[in-house]
């Protein structure tokens, strides 16, 4: 088994002679880049978010710009990467980064926190990746590298506290090591220690795998419910409608909104107004009189 220092360094020399070139990795992509590219990845893959990202920080280069713009804007240029309360609350965060922090994103992890849609990862994703700050930085990668090559585990159980300080205590001290330990275990895990088909014969630390030397035992904690299936769901659903109101130049009426909500699957008759209804409470869709419209 290699020590905790030879496994640091190990694995960023992999990771520096193997990384994807995922655009916010580039040495020139500001703050802002990074915070952008945390927000779009969560719960989407990198490969969808890879070009979405590239226009939008070509069209909004800082936050003061994205805050300039009508949230509605922001909603349109999230176009197809699910989840779009993500956009409102980069939008939100746009602004209070443009007026309380003089449009410079925060690198204080507790400042980043109090910014909308920020969590514990993309808090300190951003003031590792792009301010350099020693802080462990776990994802779902992450945890299922560490359950196998620190504990022998298949896969990793439910997110916890404890995660953060397992990261801890194998992260290098230097803060530039550090910051690239954290980018390589995430990607170890996103390319070959996978969750269904591990590459394990081309991993860099396989030799201080806990989980492989035993003969990767079939020891994965119990697994979480199944998510719900797409089609037929509100989300889908929640989608049809949003691809219209994207498109729309002026407003949309109701019953517009809810034929393109019809224009698939349903799970129930009530779905389409249930949709409809659950984007207005979440600020997606505004109404103006008779019409609907993009915030």
């Amino acid at each position: 088994m290699l020590s905790d220092d030879d496994l640091s360094q190990r694995l960023n020399a992999w990771f520096r002679a193997e990384a994807r070139p995922l655009p916010w990795r580039h040495p020139e992509v500001t703050a802002w880049g990074v915070l952008v590219s945390e927000f779009m990845s969560q719960q989407t893959q990198v490969e969808r978010v890879a070009p979405r990202w590239q226009m939008w920080i070509e069209r909004w280069p800082s936050a003061a710009e994205l805050a300039a713009e009508a949230p509605g804007e922001a909603v349109k240029a999230w176009d197809r990467l699910g989840y779009p309360r993500r956009a409102l609350w980069l939008h939100r965060t746009a602004e209070i980064i443009a007026t309380e922090h003089d449009n410079v994103v925060p690198s204080d992890v507790e400042a980043l926190l109090a910014l909308p849609g920020v969590g514990t990862y993309t808090a300190r994703a951003v003031a590792a990746f792009a301010y350099g700050e020693r802080h462990p930085v776990v994802d779902t990668n992450t945890r299922r590298v560490l359950a196998r090559v620190r504990h022998g585990i298949a896969q990793a159980g439910m997110p916890a506290d404890r995660d953060l300080a397992d990261l801890e205590e194998i992260l290098p001290h230097d803060r530039a090591e550090a910051a690239t330990f954290n980018a390589a275990i995430m990607e170890l895990g996103a390319v070959i220690c996978t969750a269904r088909a591990p590459r394990c014969e081309v991993c860099p630390i396989a030799d201080s795998c806990r989980w492989a030397a035993a003969g990767y035992p079939d020891n994965a904690p119990e697994k979480r419910p199944k998510q719900a299936r797409f089609d037929g769901s509100d989300r889908q659903v929640r989608g049809r409608i949003m691809a219209l109101m994207r498109k729309a130049s002026a407003g949309v009426f109701p019953a517009e909104a809810l034929e393109a909500a019809r224009s698939g699957p349903l799970s129930d008759d009530e779905q389409p107004t249930r949709a409809l209804e659950s984007l207005v409470s979440d600020g997606l869709i505004v109404r103006y009189g008779a019409e609907l419209q993009l915030p």
